[in-house]
């Protein structure tokens, strides 16, 4: 079992890389830059999000989009705090994977929240293609919150297998 202070070590080293890559972003490529760094595959870009992930809630009102916005990532971020604290008497499913998985998901969520909150929307930089398909531009606070979810899954998933045996 991962230690309550390893678990929120994640999530700091998660918004602490966050916070300096989105910095490095803003002082050094211009907006709507695009710097190709794996042809029709991957770009570093510069982009501002005010609404949630992938551009949802985009085109909302201002201040309603970003008092819902900083409310429900600060739900969420109350609730996922509260089981990285009690996973030691509350273990989730799945084994080890579920407390790096929640540190993920906090450390993203934290990292988007601090941008919402201090400038109204979220520096994304990340830009990828799939073939013609361009997936919409994202950042690392999106990236650990996507593979904290899908480790989440995963572990659960396995639990679920491992007691129906």
């Amino acid at each position: 079992m991962i230690s309550r202070p390893a678990r929120f070590g994640i999530s700091a080293a998660v918004w602490i890389l966050d916070r300096v890559t989105k910095y490095w972003i803003e002082q050094n490529v211009g907006a709507w830059d695009v710097h190709v760094v794996i042809p029709g595959v991957f770009n570093i870009v510069h982009t501002r999000n005010r609404g949630a992930a992938f551009g949802f809630l985009n085109q909302g009102e201002g201040m309603w989009r970003t008092l819902v916005l900083v409310g429900v990532s600060l739900a969420v971020m109350v609730f996922v705090a509260i089981q990285l604290w009690r996973l030691p008497r509350n273990v989730w499913p799945g084994g080890s994977a579920a407390p790096v998985a929640l540190a993920l998901v906090l450390g993203g969520a934290a990292g988007n929240l601090f941008d919402r909150a201090m400038r109204g929307s979220v520096t994304d930089f990340l830009q990828v293609f799939i073939g013609p398909y361009e997936w919409p531009s994202f950042n690392v606070a999106d990236s650990a919150i996507s593979i904290g979810a899908g480790l989440l899954i995963l572990s659960m998933w396995r639990a679920r297998e491992q007691t129906a045996v």
